[in-house]
């Protein structure tokens, strides 16, 4: 007989960091991710203040739509992910639904008819609902297909990107059609698309861009295009906006002026300093010192999301979390490169720090499709 069996062992119990854990898993939600969303939200607020010249007005309404977008976010992540994956063909009809219903009782804000606004609902922007819709779909239609796609399916992948970003584009809203479009290619790229199909199309979208240019662009766009390469070619007009925002930036230093003493975004130099160029009132009141916590941020949230793109367990969760994580990836990048003159004006908020509704709560969804990817694919494993 062995003498270990007469040696009393204490019953063995659950680490306090494994009982954290598995509660973090059963409400479904990712602590890290969290954390890094509730700090640039916070971060958010207190820019938007200063941005909106003290109005709290508008700061308590972000912050209410942020609770609402944290609800959301929680809501998405209790149901498996395949559960939308189900849905995602509905989802589509209803959302191309929705945007032909814009062209007919569309309201128009910001020069862009791209609203809908009923008596007894909140006012919504369909149009920022299919960035989530989109990569649904073709995460769908290409997840349960041989990788890399064929042509066929390529083909309407194609079509069914391309037919919601022409309804948003007549709505006036070239921005947002961009990102859609991104959005949608995304998960084109992730399936393994051939190289060289890769390389024709680049080529073929660059040969195109000078008659696009010349014969079909609208003049709004085509000013937009020339300020930036010399925004004072029209300097009160076309090029006033990135004027105002390199004045500010460049006014920020590295230490910035101080909180609440910007004078580019208090005495109104700044147009719209607390939705698209809400970063410029940042950079002049921060410095860059505030540029680089605020990088830093979006760059643990980009990590993170992209770990759990990387450790999703089937094809069609880890084409959807790749596409969430790039098209987050390209608002920031896109805004802040738009509000420092090196790409043109096309309208983008800074996601969580610019004074939004449909856009932020949108932007939650997203999230808390990476959070029931990364916790439901856990309690499989479990």
């Amino acid at each position: 007989m062995n003498n270990r069996d007469f040696i009393r062992q204490a019953p063995r119990t659950e680490s306090s960091s494994n009982r954290s854990g598995s509660i973090w898993r059963f409400v479904h939600t990712d602590p890290p991710l969290l954390v890094g969303l509730i700090l640039i939200c916070c971060f958010g607020l207190l820019v938007l203040y200063s941005a909106s010249d003290g109005n709290e007005t508008v700061v308590r309404r972000q912050a209410l739509v942020i609770v609402v977008g944290i609800l959301a976010m929680f809501i998405v992540s209790q149901f498996n992910v395949h559960v939308f994956r189900s849905w995602a063909l509905s989802m589509y009809g209803a959302g191309l639904a929705l945007l032909a219903l814009v062209l007919i009782i569309g309201v128009e804000a910001g020069g862009a008819r791209s609203w809908i606004d009923l008596p007894g609902i909140p006012s919504f922007q369909p149009s920022e609902i299919m960035k989530i819709v989109v990569p649904l779909m073709i995460a769908w239609y290409l997840g349960s297909r041989p990788l890399p796609p064929r042509f066929k399916h390529l083909f309407w992948s194609a079509l069914m990107i391309l037919i919601p970003a022409v309804l948003i584009i007549i709505q006036n809203d070239t921005g947002t059609a961009i990102m859609v479009m991104m959005s949608g290619l995304f998960v084109v790229l992730l399936a393994g698309i051939r190289w060289r199909i890769v390389i024709t199309g680049f080529l073929a979208l660059l040969l195109a861009s000078p008659a696009w240019y010349l014969f079909l662009a609208p003049e709004h766009i085509k000013s937009r295009i020339l300020t930036v390469f010399n925004p004072y070619l029209d300097p009160t007009g076309a090029g006033y906006n990135i004027i105002q925002s390199q004045i500010a930036i460049g006014s920020g230093g590295v230490y910035g002026k101080g909180y609440g003493n910007g004078a580019q975004s208090h005495l109104d130099f700044i147009p719209e300093s607390n939705t698209d160029f809400i970063l410029a009132v940042l950079a002049e009141e921060f410095g860059l010192l505030g540029i680089l916590f605020l990088i830093c941020l979006y760059l643990f949230i980009l990590l993170r999301s992209s770990y759990i793109a990387y450790s999703a367990k089937d094809m069609f969760s880890r084409l959807l979390a790749g596409s969430i994580t790039l098209t987050f990836f390209m608002y920031v990048f896109v805004n802040m490169a738009m509000v420092s003159g090196l790409l043109p004006v096309i309208g983008l908020p800074l996601p969580l720090i610019s004074r939004g509704g449909t856009a932020i709560v949108t932007f939650f969804v997203c999230f808390g499709l990476l959070m029931s990817i990364q916790t439901h694919g856990r309690l499989k494993e479990s």
